[in-house]
């Protein structure tokens, strides 16, 4: 069925004055640029506009129609079972995918995960599996179809035939200064992540100083879009808020992430990364009918770390995409970076708070991110925390352990960790991790 034509400058202004533009507007509009009918300086004040004025549910929900069906939506009902996927927001530090996806799947919900680079502040799920020697992120889509049906997992990036829309309108918000819109954030989340085939999504919407959505509100107000849109589109979707005033866990950076990971899968790793591991994981689980509750889910969670099923899944899954498995059996064997350096605490006291931000970009310093979109990534780089938030320190003590291969950062990379934690004579309130979840049925307190 053609798709109506409309008259785009008519549409721009109405969506300037604070019109709703209608399903068949959206479309056109997206269907337009997509095929080159329609010019940047155009689309650019559309997006503005959108920026300036919101989208409703409805449009958002329109755009995230749209953006889907510019490609290809795989069909995966040829794999058993109810295929769930996770996303995040996006943090310091923040390695779960690496975790939960592998215990999942050994509970038996496939996951088809389609994940993205590291953006600014941020790291990113494909660049820490390819610091993987070997690991192949770039398939095709039958060869994603292939390993999900043989593994219940995949971990692969978005391929060409995925939402080719939202790549051309996120490259555009990038350089018109509207990424922050947050029916924008959501539409473009949500067609790369229902393009995959699944059936249910378990979503991480962070807030604070290491988060995109700085403000708890915007948190929420983007958690409750999410869900608006999954549920829209059949998904039965639920989302946590969850805490990024400080980094998550210990590590920072590609390969020290991976280790610290592998420390989790076998039963080790920091409390703080387990505790939002498992609800996840667990919320996934009973999304994938896997469990009758959640809170069932989440013991089964627990029991694939215990029983050594989950670890062997992420072994499997390393191998199926052509990673070494041999530094995921023996960690110790990966090459270390050529500079490891710690970082002394310039008083005594205690860690009263960090700027998650401001340590992320540490991480870029020392060659785990981008400053540009073409520069490469140490995968060895990046840095160990040894105090968080709450904890007590004495003077010259070390708070942190940098790994670089460029030894002009160091002295940078120093300075920055130090003025990114605060230190003061009384301990501060106790952070809470996870604070509320958002589902069909509204907004709730997390009491976990």
């Amino acid at each position: 069925m053609p798709i109506k034509e409309f008259n785009t400058v008519s549409l721009i202004r109405k969506k300037r004055e604070g019109g709703v533009l209608s399903r068949e507007e959206i479309q056109y509009l997206i269907r337009a640029y997509t095929d080159d009918e329609i010019p940047d300086y155009q689309m650019s004040a559309f997006l503005m506009a959108s920026f300036l004025n919101g989208l409703n549910t409805g449009e958002a929900a329109a755009l995230t129609h749209s953006m889907l069906h510019s490609g290809i939506v795989a069909d995966l009902s040829h794999v058993k079972g109810t295929k769930v996927d996770k996303h995040s927001t996006g943090g310091v530090g923040d390695k779960l995918s690496l975790i939960l996806a592998p215990i999942v799947a050994a509970c038996g919900v496939p996951v088809p995960m389609i994940s993205g680079r590291g953006l600014g502040h941020t790291g990113g799920t494909l660049d820490k599996l390819e610091s993987i020697p070997g690991f192949t992120v770039d398939v095709t889509l039958d060869r994603y179809k292939e390993i999900l049906e043989k593994q219940n997992l995949v971990l692969v990036g978005q391929t060409e035939e995925i939402a080719p829309a939202d790549k051309r309108l996120y490259a555009l918000r990038d350089v018109t200064a509207t990424v922050e819109s947050i029916p924008l954030i959501a539409g473009s989340i949500m067609s790369k992540k229902l393009a995959e085939g699944i059936d249910a999504l378990v979503l991480d919407v962070k807030f604070g100083s290491g988060a995109f959505m700085k403000k708890h509100e915007d948190a929420v107000k983007l958690a409750e879009t999410l869900v608006g849109i999954g549920e829209e589109f059949g998904k039965e979707t639920i989302a946590y808020l969850t805490n990024m005033e400080q980094p998550l866990g210990n590590a920072v950076g590609n390969w020290l992430e991976v280790k610290e990971s592998i420390d989790c899968l076998n039963g080790g790793g920091p409390d703080d990364v387990m505790e939002i591991t498992h609800l996840l994981a667990g919320t996934m689980i009973y999304l994938g009918r896997e469990a009758a509750t959640i809170e069932e889910g989440i013991e089964k969670s627990h029991e694939a770390i215990k029983n050594g099923s989950a670890m062997q899944k992420w072994i499997d899954i390393v191998e199926e995409q052509g990673g070494d498995t041999g530094v995921i059996i023996k960690p110790e064997s990966y090459p270390a970076a050529k500079h490891i350096e710690s970082v002394k605490a310039e008083q005594g006291g205690c860690i009263t708070a960090m700027d998650a931000y401001a340590m992320g970009m540490v991480s870029v310093e020392l060659g785990a991110g981008r400053r540009a979109k073409e520069d490469d990534v140490d995968p060895a780089a990046g840095f160990i925390l040894h105090k968080k938030i709450g904890d007590k320190v004495e003077k010259d003590e070390t708070i942190a352990t940098l790994h670089t291969n460029n030894r002009n950062m160091l002295a940078t990379a120093k300075t920055g960790i130090q003025q990114a934690m605060t230190i003061g004579q009384s301990a501060p309130e106790t952070l809470r991790q996870i604070t509320h979840r958002a589902d069909k049925h509204g907004l709730h307190k997390y009491e976990g």
